[in-house]
């Protein structure tokens, strides 16, 4: 084998592909692995992103990994704290020195016949392509494109002469002080950029299409204080991390069982927390049913505070057209603004972009079906991460990368040298993600299918999924094994 070949390749070296490495090295110590970083850095989305406020839209009790314990006094953190944890982890378990930077992954492909996938790389800094080969894959890239931000056409955008800004993409430079602002999105991205802007621009008005449900939440979590004051701060962390998990598991079933008792009380929630001078039912009451799309969270009700205080306001309208000197909407009014931010979503992309090929013949990810949310149908040895859409992606990326470890560990201990999830042509097709969100809908033609019923089926289910990753057999009637053989003759296919 060449310099360039693992056991295990991880593309991605962000939140899902420090854990991954870390549970490959305890749980399977004898494989040799690398970790392909298309960037320059550690870190994924939270080195991308550099907006302000940027936060996590999830508790760190769950958000951060299982083995490790998150130590600071917020629950919901900052973008650079977050970066700093997902960095020391790394180097805590000496995971720097496995991570090939500015090597982006554009095209995977697996050889039956040697149980093999070779990845080519572009590498990023000098322009050279190097492949690299492995006998699994594991796809730590998210679930976005990294180099571009969604952006929908406005009418005569380039006739404003402010700065237009995406959030993906924000410069280090951007002077906003004493200026004004117009952010348009309804999102969690904007729900964060209004009241971090709104400290020091002159105003910022939140321009949205419609809706989304938000909810406040203390950035601080006593309960977990309290454990981590009386217990071992393994143990609190354990804790509080099943308290978390469940809660938010709970919540998302009785939002789904009873959206309408749901709805009544976030709106309840939101009056209280806007006051009387906002109209709720305008600009806060979405068409939709709760978790029909993600629910924003704004610790300590930061976004609130903005609108009471009139350092930021909130719009519901369409935008006609850009002008010189801001944005005119559909109903005649023209907002003047300094600065524009397009907080309008992302582009989704499985697999970082890269092309899939398997024993030379090209496979569209819409014509594959997810296997347990980690793994595609008749794609050999290759899973990726995808978390959960309804609680903290760490959750189901842990999970991810022990079952990829007791995966490797009973082919090993049979002698196999890949697996597959075979298709099954009686499962009946559904769209991968159940969301109706718009990042989501334009994206659902380029991505996986899943199906009608387990193993197929993603039941966004934390609970559900750890009896069944963590502590469920490895093979069941969709699973096969092989062996990689001499002769067609001497062929070994082992359905499990």
């Amino acid at each position: 084998m060449s310099a360039n070949h693992y056991d295990v390749l991880i593309i991605g070296a962000g939140l899902s592909g420090i854990g991954a490495g870390y549970h490959l090295q305890k749980h399977c110590p004898t494989k040799s692995f690398a970790i392909l970083e298309g960037r320059g850095a550690i870190g994924g989305t939270w080195d991308l992103f550099r907006y302000p406020g940027i936060r996590s839209d999830s508790d760190m009790y769950t958000l951060g990994y299982a083995f490790k314990p998150w130590r600071e006094g917020k629950a919901i953190a900052d973008g650079p704290a977050i970066l700093d944890y997902v960095r020391a982890t790394a180097q805590e378990y000496h995971l720097e020195q496995k991570i090939h930077f500015n090597h982006r992954a554009s095209r995977y492909s697996w050889s039956s016949r040697d149980a093999c996938w070779t990845v080519e790389t572009d590498n990023t800094a000098n322009g050279v392509t190097e492949p690299f080969t492995c006998n699994f894959l594991l796809n730590c890239t998210g679930y976005y494109r990294y180099d571009a931000g969604y952006t929908p056409e406005f009418k005569r955008r380039e006739t404003f002469r402010g700065a237009i800004i995406h959030p993906q993409h924000w410069p280090e430079d951007l002077d906003y002080a004493g200026k004004r602002v117009v952010v348009i999105g309804s999102g969690a991205t904007a729900v964060t950029l209004v009241p971090a802007m709104a400290k020091t621009a002159a105003h910022v008005t939140m321009l949205q299409r419609s809706p989304s449900y938000i909810v406040a939440l203390p950035d601080v979590d006593p309960i977990a204080q309290t454990l981590n004051r009386l217990l071992p701060a393994k143990l609190a962390y354990r804790l509080t991390r099943w308290k978390n998990a469940s809660l938010q598991t709970l919540f998302y079933q009785i939002c789904r069982r009873y959206p309408a008792l749901i709805r009544n009380l976030l709106r309840k929630h939101l009056k209280s927390q806007l006051g009387p001078g906002i109209d709720v039912d305008t600009h806060f009451n979405p068409s939709y049913n709760p978790w029909d799309q993600r629910l924003c969270l704004v610790p300590n009700g930061d976004l609130f505070r903005s609108l009471r205080r009139g350092h930021a306001s909130v719009i519901t309208d369409h935008i006609e057209g850009f002008t010189e000197t801001g944005i005119r909407l559909a109903s005649g009014r023209e907002l003047e603004a300094d600065v524009i931010v397009t907080a309008t979503g992302l582009n989704l992309v499985a697999l970082g972009g890269a092309e899939l090929v398997v024993d030379g013949e090209k496979r569209e990810l819409p014509n594959t079906m997810s296997y347990k949310g980690m793994m595609l149908s008749d794609v050999p040895n290759l899973a990726l991460v995808v978390g959960y859409t309804n609680a903290s992606w760490t959750l189901k990326a842990d999970l991810t990368a022990e079952y990829l470890c007791r995966l490797i560990n009973f082919m090993d201990q049979h002698d196999y040298d890949y697996c597959t999830p075979k298709a099954d042509p009686t499962v009946q097709n559904a769209p991968f993600l159940d969301l109706n969100s718009g990042y989501v809908q334009r994206a659902l033609d380029h991505l996986p299918k899943q199906g009608d019923r387990a193993p197929w089926k993603l039941y966004q289910n934390y609970l559900l999924d750890l009896l069944k990753l963590r502590y469920g057999p490895v093979t069941d009637r969709v699973m096969t094994f092989s062996r990689v053989v001499e002769s067609p003759k001497a062929a070994q296919d082992a359905p499990a």
